[in-house]
């Protein structure tokens, strides 16, 4: 246990100073492959009955879905296994290195802060395309308000996903829980879509996807109104708390709707609203109140309200862990 809450601690910090160095092929991006080629071969236009088209391509997702798991699952067990095995302090060192590749606090800043950066210098074309790198909806209509706001509802929504879940996940059964919720995760971000190429045979991914993010997103939830405490006089508690008890549910996801609320009342804004997705706008409805005009240093507040969580997130697991093993 020592040696785990260790490789949790450094982890963590490495993840802080380090980020997502994109010079070296990170193991999400390997998780992303072995599912596109997975569904190259499973998700064929085949010609199928009307009545079983549907049913054929739901179980052909299950299929995927249990054999990226399955897989993921082996390689980190073998990998773990055999550095343990040839030393302790080997093993906490590989450990450290998987828990940093699984976090994502310092990648979600420096991505949103691209955005942050070219909507300070007035680069309009450039702000939509750094957006869209960490977005799924489409941005290229977008003007310098909308671009703010989905950023801010990427922070959001990645506190949870990016980084208090897999915390989480990582404290409950380190590498081999965290690899595993992460390849959920990555699944339901390629595939978890509801156009017409994706309805059925994504739809194990993203309901997989929900379940194991139903407690964490509220527990961030929680975490991120007592960050508006710690995290300065630019944010509001009782705002975080009211719009959380009024708006949670209001996102089409029965998760992601959990941070989007705390942080539109903790930054007094109103976020969510019509997009765009694939061509087709999608009809939702907004979360929080526009107590003042959204603005591009919001995506730096958030990142603030972001990273305060984060270190709620990592002394609570740290003392939870301390406990167990003493």
């Amino acid at each position: 246990m020592r040696y785990h809450i260790f490789a949790f601690f450094i982890g963590f910090l490495l993840d802080l100073v380090l980020g997502d160095p994109y010079c070296f092929p990170h193991p999400i991006r390997l998780i992303g492959r072995l599912i596109t080629g997975i569904e190259k071969n499973l998700h064929k236009e085949k010609k199928y009955e009307k009545s079983n088209k549907d049913t054929s391509e739901f179980w052909c997702g299950i299929v995927l879905v249990i054999m990226v798991l399955v897989s993921v699952v082996i390689v980190v067990l073998i990998i773990l296994c055999l550095a343990y095995r040839f030393h302790p302090y080997i093993g906490m060192a590989v450990e450290c290195i998987m828990t940093y590749q699984i976090l994502a606090v310092k990648c979600l800043k420096v991505e949103s802060m691209k955005v942050y950066k070219c909507l300070q210098n007035g680069e309009l074309k450039q702000a939509r395309t750094a957006v869209s790198m960490i977005v799924g909806r489409d941005t290229e209509h977008l003007d310098a308000e909308a671009i703010t706001k989905a950023a801010i509802e990427t922070i959001a929504e990645n506190t949870s996903d990016g980084v208090v879940a897999p915390m989480l996940y990582l404290a409950i059964g380190g590498p081999v829980l965290g690899f595993l919720y992460k390849a959920i995760n990555t699944m339901d971000s390629m595939i978890g879509y509801k156009n017409d190429k994706y309805l059925y045979f994504g739809r194990a991914a993203a309901k997989l996807d929900d379940f194991v993010n139903f407690l964490p997103s509220r527990i961030s939830a929680g975490l991120m109104i007592a960050a508006s405490f710690f995290a300065g006089s630019e944010f509001s508690v009782r705002g975080a708390w009211k719009i959380y008890k009024r708006d949670c549910n209001k996102h089409a996801s029965p998760n992601s709707g959990q941070t989007e609320a705390v942080c539109a009342g903790a930054l007094r804004i109103k976020l969510a609203g019509d997009a765009s997705y694939f061509g087709k706008t999608v009809k939702r409805p907004y979360i929080g109140d526009e107590l003042r005009n959204i603005e591009y240093e919001d995506i730096r507040r958030a990142n603030r309200l972001m990273y305060v969580t984060a270190w709620l997130c990592e002394g609570i697991c740290l003392s939870a862990m301390w406990i167990i093993s003493c």
